[in-house]
């Protein structure tokens, strides 16, 4: 990120939330950032998503240039590029953990068959083969966040996006989660950046950044 500027704007009154920020991020970490509520975390994170644009500056994320693409390079940088954690999951209730992992595969192209053999494969990765058949209905908030964690990682994406992933979680399934994320590193060599509240979670990436002000603060 190069010279990032994003402010919000409501009738006349303006709210500068990201300030000047430039960031270069080596790939296979984890990275965690952390600070205060309003700080700009979410915006911060929803940019590099594409998900919400930037006013000003550059954003380059392995190869793909998010502030001048056009909505069809953001939208295959979502399919292929990136996978996204949320805090609430974000599944659908009525399905089963194999097909909220399999769908968006299969809506990106990838074949049915296909789809559901890189489902299993990732349910498997987050320790939940036995459990493919039920929906989130019947599953505890550590399930259902190791069912959005395979979604996430099912298409092989290169960076994962995870937003306060462990809000709603105990400390034991708290650290579950956080131990596959490190897996993801590891093992999948994919990069990860997650925002968090958490302290002592925000002190245990590779990196660990901090926003105050509207500007990333190493520590």
């Amino acid at each position: 990120m190069e010279h990032v500027n994003k402010t919000f704007r409501q009738g006349e009154l303006t709210f500068p939330i990201l300030n000047d920020i430039s960031l270069e991020i080596a790939e296979k970490k984890l990275v965690t950032l952390m600070g205060p509520s309003g700080s700009g975390k979410s915006t911060l994170l929803n940019i590099l998503s594409a998900i919400e644009t930037a006013d000003s500056g550059k954003i380059e994320v392995f190869g793909n240039e998010l502030s001048e693409a056009t909505e069809r390079e953001l939208t295959n940088y979502r399919r292929k590029t990136i996978g996204i954690v949320f805090q609430f999951f974000h599944l659908f209730p009525y399905l089963s953990a194999l097909d909220n992992v399999a769908l968006p595969l299969h809506l990106s192209g990838v074949s049915k068959s296909i789809a559901k053999k890189k489902a299993n494969e990732a349910l498997s990765l987050v320790g939940l083969a036995h459990r493919k058949e039920f929906t989130p209905k019947e599953m505890s908030g550590g399930e259902k966040q190791r069912v959005s964690i395979a979604r996430a990682v099912a298409h092989q994406p290169k960076l994962i996006l995870a937003d306060e992933p462990t809000g709603n979680l105990d400390s034991l399934t708290s650290e579950m989660i956080m131990k596959l994320f490190r897996t993801c590193v590891k093992d999948l060599n994919i990069s990860v950046f997650l925002v968090t509240h958490n302290e002592e979670i925000g002190k245990s990436g590779d990196i660990n950044l901090h926003l105050l002000d509207g500007q990333i603060q190493t520590k």
